[in-house]
């Protein structure tokens, strides 16, 4: 790969720490595998072979916000919903407290009354007042601190959020920033649904919820990191493709959310995605070839492949996004911010490049360039 010399022209954002939190409920896949039979067997003819999904997508465990036997239960849109909002103001404030407290990554706590805008980021429940207003009457946020829901972008929010919290930070450079990402895609799952969506969806989403803290540059880095090198976002590209909504997303109806996931997502993928990659990196006068890092959300096993043919290169790039499919599952917009947490556990060198990526809903890609630094 070939090396990169950062011309610095213009602020570059940091982002200095992650954290996590996860449900209390592990699931291993061979025990999601007996629940789906339980479920459909009695509609589908060929059931032992689509049931093949679960083993096929080389995830092994995932986590969920209620242990197996409510899944078997009917409930609510509201029932559902008020769990949602329980667990996310729950979940969300511990993963909160690990990112601003995480000394693997920070030298010092940050105080939560210094955090100047939280975006938070979610499609699997609905709150007004949004969670991220909940949590601030736990937490000891200053009560000016701007708050950035953004709902509906399923599993590119987490970079969308990155994203948004960037264009902030260019903004106000004085600034820190919390991405917070709640999914809870158990909540949405409905036992009647008898289609192959749910199906695909029941062998792969789970519950996770993220956190990451990004500072503008007028911030000193040396004075908050403990880390070498920082990932530093250098630009960002937000694309649509044109009338692509029955890809992927919800169907709404009485009594909750409907898992809508085309069979066509990875071959999309391996024709939309490179074109799209390298006119962004074009822009920047970057080639393929000197990105060191891929931090890609894991929608599937098979679009990890896909991104692997989309873009030319080894499955290997992808190993981190792999990991974290295979001990997590696909949380939705959290996931990204998990294998970002792999990276930023990583000794990376000084000016090496990375493409942070997520495809979601619309159908649309949030793609980050970021370049490791440490100013």
């Amino acid at each position: 790969m070939g090396t990169y010399h950062s011309r610095r022209t213009k602020p570059m954002p940091s982002i200095l720490s992650v954290g996590t939190c996860n449900p209390e409920y592990p699931l291993l896949q061979n025990e999601t595998v007996e629940f789906a039979k339980e479920l459909f067997e009695d509609h589908f003819s060929n059931i032992d072979r689509l049931l093949r999904v679960f083993q096929n997508g080389q995830i092994e465990t995932r986590y969920f916000a209620n242990g197996m036997q409510w899944y078997k239960e009917e409930h609510s849109l509201q029932e559902r919903n008020d769990k949602y909002i329980e667990k996310s103001v729950e979940y969300g404030v511990e993963a909160i407290r690990q990112c601003v407290t995480n000394d693997h990554y920070l030298q010092r706590p940050i105080p939560i009354n210094d955090i100047d805008a939280i975006l938070f980021i979610s499609s699997t429940g609905l709150a007004t007042p949004s969670i991220e207003a909940r949590i601030m009457n736990i937490l000891p946020f200053n009560p000016h601190t701007k708050r950035i829901p953004i709902w509906g972008l399923g599993c590119a929010g987490g970079a969308a959020g990155l994203s948004r919290a960037y264009e902030h930070c260019l903004a106000y450079p004085s600034s820190k920033v919390l991405v917070l990402c709640v999914e809870l895609c158990s909540l949405t799952f409905q036992k009647n649904d008898i289609s192959k969506s749910n199906l695909i969806g029941t062998s792969l989403f789970a519950d996770g919820v993220s956190c990451a803290l990004m500072v503008g540059d007028e911030i000193r880095r040396s004075q908050y990191s403990s880390q070498s090198a920082s990932p530093k976002i250098r630009a960002t590209q937000s694309t649509l493709m044109p009338d692509s909504e029955d890809v992927m997303g919800w169907d709404v109806k009485d009594n909750g959310l409907y898992v809508v996931f085309s069979k066509d997502i990875p071959n999309i993928v391996s024709s939309w995605l490179q074109p799209n990659l390298v006119k962004f990196l074009l822009d920047q006068d970057v080639s393929l070839d000197q990105i060191h890092h891929y931090i890609a959300h894991p929608g599937g096993l098979k679009v990890l492949n896909a991104y692997a043919q989309a873009l030319s290169i080894s499955n290997k790039m992808f190993e981190d996004s792999m990991h974290v499919l295979r001990d997590f599952g696909n949380m939705s917009s959290a996931t990204v911010l998990y294998v970002l947490e792999r990276f930023m556990n990583k000794t990376i060198e000084e000016g090496e490049l990375g493409i942070l990526l997520a495809l979601g809903p619309g159908f649309s890609s949030e793609i980050l360039l970021l370049e490791w630094s440490s100013d």
